[in-house]
């Protein structure tokens, strides 16, 4: 039976089978790239989720066993409302898609914690013997039974270079993070203060400075 600390549970705050799938799609990401958990900035995740669906549990599961987290910039939602990510890491040719098998999620649909679920009821409020039945099921199966795996040999992905350079919004006067200033009459302003009007000049831009 595949391990996960109770760590993992603690940070995600309730039981459910979801944070153990992303703990174990992020276990194999690792080890089919052949790299270890991150302690800075190394690898990307692209997660398939949106919202407004339970499933998206996952993703806290795979930040805390790769490391990538949402904090260090490291993690990005593609809103694609798929129970998938791409895995991306410096120093590899490429990337590794990982996809929950349909088979696996047909299989666990039918299962209690999903009929408590469905009426809304939050998975801390789910009797624990139920909860640990549906967890079970994920830390049992194996790789293949859970996972379909892609290598992505063309992928590429370039991280938005880091920088420490801010300024004072003309308007409101708070720092603002040079790449999103705006201007707007001449005055260099924060997002906010610009109305988020989308034609705004971008005042800096990693990619052209």
């Amino acid at each position: 039976m595949f391990k996960i600390p109770d760590w993992a549970f603690e940070f995600h705050g309730h039981l459910c089978p979801f944070m153990p799938i992303g703990y174990r799609m992020g276990s194999l990401a690792l080890q089919k790239l052949g790299v270890e958990r991150c302690k800075d900035h190394e690898m990307h995740v692209f997660s398939e989720m949106g919202v407004g669906h339970p499933q998206t549990c996952m993703q806290d599961g795979i930040m805390a066993v790769t490391g990538a987290t949402f904090g260090k910039n490291m993690f990005e939602r593609l809103y694609y409302g798929k129970i998938a990510a791409t895995f991306w890491y410096p120093g590899i040719n490429g990337a590794i898609r990982i996809y929950l098998r349909n088979e696996f999620q047909d299989k666990m649909a039918p299962h209690e914690f999903f009929t408590y679920r469905k009426k809304s009821i939050e998975p801390s409020q789910i009797p624990d013997n139920v909860s640990q039945d549906i967890i079970n099921m994920v830390l049992t199966a194996t790789d293949e039974e859970l996972f379909t795996t892609t290598l992505m040999p063309d992928y590429t992905y370039k991280p938005v270079k880091g920088s420490f350079n801010k300024a004072a919004c003309e308007i409101c006067g708070e720092y603002v993070f040079e790449r999103y200033l705006r201007v707007k009459d001449g005055k260099r302003i924060c997002i906010p203060c610009a109305g988020h009007e989308p034609d705004e000049k971008v005042f800096y831009h990693p990619e052209i400075h």
